[in-house]
């Protein structure tokens, strides 16, 4: 399950935002710094020139305290990195920056959706247009071929959840969750769907656990009044008890 679907076009419109946000931040410091450094009489300051960080350097890049750096080191993690380097990404979900927080996001996601192996990966985008085009049984047997091949993928269990509760076939949608989180458990996406299904079977307490799990880890989204709908179930179910 996935409360974030994104398209190339999509990342690639997110990234161009946040760089804009960023470099417009850099671009005002460096003009005070310019007027500051002309009016002492000293040198112009040089903008460093943007450099494309390969996997190692992007990771250590994700902790610097400039957050261009930072977005440079997850862009470069994007281009050269695995759905294993996701949870490296997951800091930044609570990034100082809303920018970088928003690019965490796409940049995870992105990352998820990758295998390691060319010909699943293939597999995987035809599975993905076959979803798009809303031809959903055909992508069911594309994403359960690529789980026999590589039960490790848990994306692909992901994408037939998503697939399954679209076809309201719930109760295999949440044991596709179930194999999605044993994989990766900080999968805000499983989380979130797995809720919200828990929540449909009237069972608002432990929906609401998944639900704060999947909100601790990725507090970008609109889970809130969700989590107070939960929380008031919660509450007319214990009244209606005693």
């Amino acid at each position: 399950m996935s409360d974030y679907e994104c398209a190339t076009d999509l990342e690639v419109i997110e990234m161009s935002i946040c760089f804009i946000r960023l470099s417009v931040k850099r671009l005002c410091a460096l003009a005070c710094a310019s007027t500051l450094a002309l009016g002492l009489g000293l040198a112009r300051p040089v903008a460093a020139e943007q450099v494309t960080l390969d996997r190692e350097q992007a990771l250590l890049a994700l902790d610097h305290a400039d957050p261009l750096r930072r977005l440079e080191g997850m862009v470069g993690l994007a281009n050269t990195g695995g759905a294993g380097d996701a949870e490296a990404l997951m800091p930044r979900l609570l990034d100082a920056d809303p920018s970088l927080r928003q690019a965490a996001v796409v940049i995870i996601w992105r990352l998820w959706g990758r295998s390691g192996d060319a010909a699943i990966d293939a597999l995987y985008q035809q599975g993905m247009g076959l979803m798009q085009s809303g031809n959903l049984p055909k992508a069911v047997a594309v994403f359960s071929d690529i789980i026999s091949q590589r039960p490790a993928f848990a994306e692909a269990w992901n994408k037939r959840a998503t697939i399954y509760y679209m076809l309201d076939q719930h109760d295999l949608s949440i044991k596709d969750c179930e194999e999605v989180l044993k994989r990766v458990p900080n999968h805000f996406g499983a989380l979130s769907g797995y809720s919200q299904m828990l929540a449909e079977k009237d069972q608002p307490e432990r929906a609401l656990e998944l639900l704060e799990r999947a909100y601790r880890v990725n507090p970008n989204t609109s889970a809130e009044p969700m989590i107070d709908g939960l929380r008031l179930r919660i509450e007319a179910k214990r009244k209606a008890s005693t």
